[in-house]
């Protein structure tokens, strides 16, 4: 594996991951949030993720293990992996309790800078918000980045969807700090950093799996990858879209992203 695919693959996730300061800007530069917007692009990640998942990447997984351990042992082996990928999302999930979760629901508009005496209970929401969206982007990391590094026409859509998936967890982190502090400087330094999980992700990642990498460890990673990103779809991308008021729009915005996947996909046979 040459170190120009390598060094695009780990690009690529730090693009992603760094995405969450798009979300800390418009935090800090616009009155309201535009819930039509966010609930379209969250279901367009969702679209793209589910359909890139059961289309290509578990088929990819499943050619990779039968030729090596034949129709029965890598059929078998796939879907283990596949489901190993969701309950590792699922494990990581119930690690961060819900009402400190960066995938809850917040708008710009909820954060009343009124209420002063939430100062320090507003700085702790965000940087256990931090802490949780650094530990959630982990994984997110390793799948980009295990894409990417695979097939870049399968890599390249998932970053944009990760890097959409995330702005919203970038107004989650950067809201409660700067408005404890009415510091935006430190507010959008801790958004930033807890995206650098992603590129931390792939990058530890590939230094554990890198001796190891060959034809059924990659079949592995990209079922357990394809498992992750099912269940941050259904369990994240898709509620989040419905909860910011707008449900026919996630829903439209998941046909779209499946319908961009797909041509994308169709574009580069």
């Amino acid at each position: 594996m040459d170190f120009q695919t390598v060094a695009l693959a780990f690009g690529l996730t730090l693009f992603a991951g760094l995405s969450t300061g798009i979300g800390s800007a418009l935090a800090f530069f616009t009155k309201r949030t535009n819930t039509k917007f966010l609930s379209i692009a969250l279901g367009f990640s969702a679209g793209v993720m589910i359909y890139v998942s059961f289309t290509e990447m578990f088929s990819v997984a499943q050619d990779f293990l039968t030729a090596e351990l034949g129709e029965i042992g890598g059929n078998w082996l796939t879907v283990l992996s596949f489901f190993l990928g969701i309950f590792l999302a699922a494990l990581i999930d119930t690690l961060v309790p819900s009402f400190e979760n960066p995938h809850e629901i917040r708008k710009v508009e909820d954060m009343d800078i009124e209420h002063s005496e939430r100062f320090k209970r507003l700085y702790r929401m965000g940087l256990i918000a931090a802490l949780a969206l650094a530990i959630h982007n982990f994984p997110e990391g390793l799948a980009t980045f295990a894409s990417a590094l695979v097939d870049m026409k399968i890599g390249i859509p998932i970053a944009v969807a990760v890097a959409i998936h995330n702005i919203p967890e970038g107004i989650a982190v950067s809201i409660p700090i700067f408005y404890a502090t009415g510091d935006r400087k430190k507010a959008f330094f801790y958004s930033f950093l807890s995206g650098l999980a992603e590129p931390l992700g792939a990058l530890i990642g590939y230094i554990i799996l890198f001796k190891f990498f060959n034809d059924i460890v990659f079949g592995i990673l990209f079922a357990s990858v394809a498992g992750i990103m099912v269940f941050i779809s259904l369990d994240e991308l898709l509620p989040a879209s419905r909860e910011y008021g707008e449900p026919h729009m996630s829903i439209y915005g998941l046909i779209v992203g499946m319908i961009v996947m797909a041509v994308s996909l169709l574009l580069f046979l």
